[in-house]
């Protein structure tokens, strides 16, 4: 599929564009270790976001531990500095079939898309460490951006609200990745802009069945959720925004 193709429902579901002052900022030279850290980040904090779903809302104890298990050396590897990168990809597998608790009101469907999330979400993590260590990029701490959070306080307390809210939120986290890569591939080196490229699908994917689950689950039509994340995320994107990353708003000049 061209990626025109794939792109063509990520712009329309976007309420607005990356500005180019974003784009520009994030192609220095001098950002490069950023926006790679932040990357890196982004796709644990991914992987982390749909096991709490799981986690939440959908297993019990020993299907929980067994989720935990999986996600410990990759964790371990940014919150303690331990273990080897290199063995990670090793490790990205599931020890026992995850199916859902008998209270569970979401069932196969929201275990089946998470878990192949979290799978290609982990392994992307990997595939940065690969090219961090290509371009010499050390691991360093970095604090995080308003973006998600922007979003996350205004999700519903009570539920299925607070879980469609959520699920919504996620769809506009996967959406705007995808966009973002796409906007920086033409302008990296081909080595940066083929692995962005190779993102968009699973990017794109993410992202509808995010929204797919929301409407599943919700017993009521989302349109008017997922407008009102729209707007907060255009809000969001649109802004200026004092601390640059992958999700950042207009880089302020100070940047």
């Amino acid at each position: 599929m061209p990626h025109s193709q794939l792109l063509e429902p990520i712009n329309n579901f976007l309420l607005c564009t990356t500005p180019e002052q974003w784009v520009e900022h994030a192609i220095k030279k001098e950002n490069l270790s950023v926006i790679l850290i932040d990357h890196l980040i982004c796709e644990l904090k991914a992987a982390q976001s749909a096991m709490f779903l799981i986690r939440k809302y959908a297993v019990d104890k020993e299907g929980s531990d067994a989720l935990l298990e999986w996600l410990k050396p990759f964790e371990a590897l940014i919150y303690k500095r331990e273990g080897n990168w290199r063995d990670l990809a090793a490790k990205n597998k599931l020890t026992k079939s995850i199916i859902p608790k008998s209270s569970s009101q979401y069932g196969q469907g929201l275990i089946d898309k998470m878990v192949l999330l979290i799978k290609e979400e982990l392994h992307h993590f990997y595939q940065v460490l690969e090219i961090m260590d290509e371009y010499g990029v050390e691991y360093q701490s970095i604090t995080p951006c308003r973006y998600a959070k922007g979003m996350l306080r205004h999700v519903k307390t009570f539920e299925p609200d607070a879980l469609v809210d959520k699920l919504i939120v996620g769809a506009y986290i996967e959406a705007r990745s995808c966009e973002r890569f796409a906007k920086l591939a033409p302008h990296v080196d081909k080595r940066l802009g083929d692995f962005y490229i190779s993102l968009l699908r699973s990017e794109a994917r993410h992202y509808q069945d995010y929204l797919t689950l929301a409407q599943e689950i919700a017993d009521f039509d989302i349109t008017e959720r997922v407008n009102f994340f729209g707007e907060k995320e255009k809000e969001l994107i649109s802004t200026t925004d004092t601390d640059f990353k992958f999700h950042s708003g207009v880089p302020t000049v100070s940047n």
